[in-house]
């Protein structure tokens, strides 16, 4: 397939800024995996299309406020940090701005003297290597002085940090939201339990990479980024238990997602496994774990959308793309979401409780 294929037309101003609340207030567009029917709901209408012994599956990453800003030690001269990946103990892969002062050896400040990086190394596609020096907790300092690193097409001020994370989130490491997660709140968690679907975590770390664009024309030729994961054994027993019972797998995300069928492309079967991916899931693929996915609306010509139209089919796919874009959705980390499964099982049982 080539990568035009996957275009579609989106206002400007149905990409959503900011969030709303309460979070599973949000607009939930459902699509029949299998007819491609369409049906629209609120997020917290997910309750009814779950049943007991279904699992979901979530990514526990908590994004780090990997955004600093500060001043060179010697000139005063201000400087942007963005924060990509940890090489060693307090030696971090850095974005920087201006890059003209970030040579070897500069030294600069961040929040009033609590962190001071340096940089060792220019690398060749133009990224610093640096090591910070600081006293305490690392992760409590970018906690105090970060700024979350929010997709380019935001561009309103986030308010409260916490927005830009899920309410499970545990695992501190990504540089971007697993934002289907973000619908959830403690309360409808709750209710999900209290039906008799379970709820299991994987941990996969999200890259800048996600919001790499597709710049080959054929889709077969897209290099994708290596994004590190753990699926821990309670996690993978817990899967391996609800196939076994007819339960449906249901993965919040498209970072759950290719954690699950890479840890099965990968292992043959589900385990304990934890290592890097960089899976590239597009039309045709067979699904090895997944009965149903929870995700939001994705960029044209992006490798999410190609996931999703993999999961779904890609007519159905597209068909609901344009449907949401009429009825007016918003889309992207702070937009609207949608729930594919194989719901003509439901419908009966969701007209009961209308």
């Amino acid at each position: 397939m080539n990568t035009h294929d996957f275009w579609y037309d989106l206002p400007e101003e149905q990409i959503a800024q900011t969030p709303v609340e309460p979070r599973d207030s949000s607009k939930m567009l459902v699509l029949d995996r299998e007819s491609g029917k369409i049906q629209h709901k609120q997020f917290y209408n997910v309750l009814d299309y779950l049943r007991e012994g279904d699992l979901l599956v979530v990514n526990n990453s908590r994004v780090l406020p990997a955004r600093l800003y500060g001043n060179k030690k010697e000139t005063g001269g201000g400087m942007e940090f963005l924060l990509l990946e940890q090489k060693e103990q307090d030696i971090w892969e850095i974005l920087v701005r201006p890059g003209k002062k970030a040579k070897p050896g500069a030294v600069f400040v961040f929040g009033d003297g609590l962190l001071e990086g340096e940089i060792l190394e220019v690398k060749d596609d133009g990224n610093r290597l640096v090591k910070f020096r600081y006293d305490g907790n690392f992760y409590n300092i970018l906690e105090q002085i970060g700024n979350m690193p929010l997709p380019p097409y935001i561009t309103e001020k986030l308010e409260d940090n916490e927005r830009y994370q899920t309410v499970y989130s545990k695992d501190p490491g990504s540089a971007a939201a697993p934002t289907a997660g973000l619908h959830f709140t403690p309360e409808l968690m709750e209710k999900i339990k209290a039906k008799g679907v379970k709820i299991a975590a994987v941990t996969l770390h999200v890259g800048l990479g996600t919001f790499r664009p597709v710049k080959v024309e054929d889709v077969t030729q897209h290099k994708m980024h290596s994004e590190h994961y753990h699926l821990p054994k309670e996690t993978a027993d817990l899967i391996n238990e609800t196939k076994a019972n007819g339960g449906r797998v249901i993965a919040v995300g498209t970072t759950s997602c290719r954690t699950l069928e890479s840890v099965a492309a990968f292992k043959g079967k589900i385990e304990e496994s934890d290592g890097d991916t960089s899976i590239f899931i597009y039309p045709p693929y067979e699904f090895k774990v997944l009965d149903g996915l929870i995700t939001n609306f994705h960029l044209p010509e992006s490798t999410l959308i190609m996931l999703v139209s993999a999961f779904a089919g890609y007519e159905n796919t597209m068909a609901a793309y344009e449907t949401a874009v009429r009825e007016k959705y918003r889309f992207f980390s702070f937009g609207d979401s949608m729930l594919i499964l194989n719901t003509s099982e439901n419908e009966e049982r969701i007209v009961e409780n209308v």
